[in-house]
């Protein structure tokens, strides 16, 4: 938990001493993220906006519940900017479609789990900041090599170059 804050404020401060103009509404079609996801599961997530409207988003990280497992993703996000409005910075609801796979430690060696994935969230730009947080609710359907539907979810932020 102490590399996590120790991040978190790394961040905040580098966001504070090289501002970016590329998290700008205006601008956000040439902005690439990278940051932290908290919750099922925790690591490391970028972002990299396609258009206007889109982005691809894609996270490696680690599961501590059950059984211990590396996780990657990847998902095509849609937003939309016009469904909630914050008075200050960029509030936007999105959706998407992606694909996961983790290695998942079994007794006698490591399983190998593919998947689908719906991410459901909301992202909030800071306003005069390269930051972005965001909040995602994730159902996902496993695959391979049996089929197992569940949900997931997590909280993050990224630094946008």
């Amino acid at each position: 938990m102490n590399r996590l804050f120790t991040f978190i404020v790394f961040i905040i401060i580098a966001s504070i001493l090289f501002p970016s103009d590329k998290i700008i509404a205006q601008d956000r079609g040439n902005g690439f993220g990278l940051g932290i996801i908290a919750g099922e599961p925790t690591g490391i997530s970028a972002q990299k906006w396609m258009s206007d409207e889109n982005a691809l988003a894609a996270a490696a990280a680690w599961s501590f519940s059950g059984r211990t497992s590396f996780n990657f993703h990847v998902d095509y996000q849609f937003y939309n900017f016009n469904l909630v409005q914050a008075d200050r910075g960029e509030l936007s609801f999105y959706w998407g479609v992606g694909a996961r796979s983790l290695i998942q430690e079994k007794r006698n060696g490591n399983d190998l789990i593919l998947g689908a994935r719906i991410p459901v969230g909301l992202n909030y730009h800071i306003e005069d900041t390269p930051l972005a947080a965001f909040v995602e609710v994730v159902p996902k359907l496993n695959l391979f090599p049996d089929t197992k539907f569940d949900i997931g979810g997590g909280i993050g932020i990224r630094y946008f170059f």
